[in-house]
């Protein structure tokens, strides 16, 4: 197998015309197509439906190029929206696909990609011990289907998990874990993160409680990237690792960041993919660049290295965009390219003001 990225670029949330013309030039197979990554220039708080409008204009082109229906889209491909392109970030997509017709890896490893799905959750399981052990149960799916048996060569875990409205909660047939709806994004990006932890041995089985979620931050997934949104009430999962099975000039590399301006980490992750240096890439290097992928958070502690910061006092803007901005700014300073993709809220993901960052690169 061999593993195929195409970053796009998204006039609006709604714009798949860059995806459609690659069908047409034959650059991309439709029903090769197995997860997209977004990013939208919504909120990406509770109301950001810039997130369920790109997820159904891109089901809707991909159900007319592969001829079936949106639904059946909606099951087989993994559809990640992340809301919030703050500062200079650019709203794109990420496609990923796999050519399943491409000679069996032989050399180095590279690129692999793999998908898996949650049920369905009932209001009063997210954020719970359910939804943490369903998450671990996908994550371990979607590393088979990958042909990825060691956990090392894990990366990236992207996840798109549920969140609570109003109306979810109180319908719930029993208590939910908290009744305020943007705290029920943190919740439940916790238990996905704490799952994908599980999964991949970074923390015991018996420390994956529901009670450590959003109160233990020693505990933490250093590959972890969840996403909460209001389009889902399930988990879609994507893993992406190196195996010697795959072919393809396509590898991943990744590093935690300590804290939001830990560009050496992605100098180091570069590094590992035998790119740049200590400054911002060149343009030979950029070209070789295919994605930078990463997580934002605001420390706690209210401030960076021993410097306040406001982010967690602005009543005016959420912190989680901050934090995407002023991530997005340091790593685009160091590649040289705003098209990234920087989710925020960063619960369990990464030490606590930091979290991870991953790059894809033609070896």
């Amino acid at each position: 197998m061999r593993a195929i990225v195409r970053r796009l670029p998204m006039r609006d949330p709604a714009d798949m015309s860059a995806l459609v013309a690659a069908f047409a030039d034959g650059t991309l197979d439709p029903n090769a197509i197995v997860a997209i990554l977004g990013k939208t220039e919504g909120n990406g708080c509770v109301n950001d439906f810039t997130r369920g409008y790109a997820t159904l204009a891109m089901k809707l082109a991909l159900a007319a190029a592969c001829n079936t229906t949106p639904a059946e889209i909606g099951k087989r491909v993994a559809l990640v929206m992340s809301g919030g392109t703050e500062g200079g970030l650019n709203p794109h997509m990420t496609v990923f696909a796999v050519d399943r017709k491409a000679p069996r890896g032989r050399g180095p490893k590279r690129l692999a990609i793999g998908t898996g799905f949650t049920r369905d959750f009932a209001a009063h399981e997210i954020g719970r011990k359910a939804m943490i052990a369903a998450t671990a149960d996908a994550v371990r799916d979607a590393m088979a289907a990958a042909g990825i048996s060691d956990a090392a060569d894990v990366h990236y875990v992207q996840v798109k998990c549920p969140l609570l409205t109003a109306e979810r909660i109180a319908a719930a047939p029993a208590p939910t874990v908290c009744e305020d709806t943007y705290e029920s994004m943190g919740y439940s990006r916790g238990a996905s993160a704490l799952g994908v932890a599980l999964a991949l041995g970074e923390i015991a089985a018996a420390a994956a409680a529901e009670e450590a979620v959003c109160a233990d931050w020693s505990l933490y997934s250093g590959v972890a990237s969840t996403s909460a949104g209001i389009e889902l009430m399930r988990n879609e999962i994507m893993v992406l690792g190196n195996s010697s099975d795959w072919s393809g000039d396509l590898a991943i590399a990744h590093r935690v960041m300590q804290d939001s301006i830990d560009a050496p980490a992605l100098w180091a992750a570069l590094a590992d993919l035998g790119l740049g240096g200590q400054g911002q890439l060149d343009v030979s290097a950029r070209e070789r660049l295919v994605a930078v992928l990463a997580k934002a958070e605001p420390a706690r502690t209210g401030a960076i290295r021993g410097h306040r910061h406001t982010m967690w006092d602005d009543s005016d803007i959420n912190a989680t965009r901050h934090a995407r901005a002023l991530v997005g700014g340091v790593l685009a300073g160091a590649v040289g390219d705003t098209q990234l993709f920087v989710s925020g809220g960063a619960e369990h993901q990464g030490p606590d003001g930091g979290g991870p960052v991953a790059a894809i690169a033609r070896i």
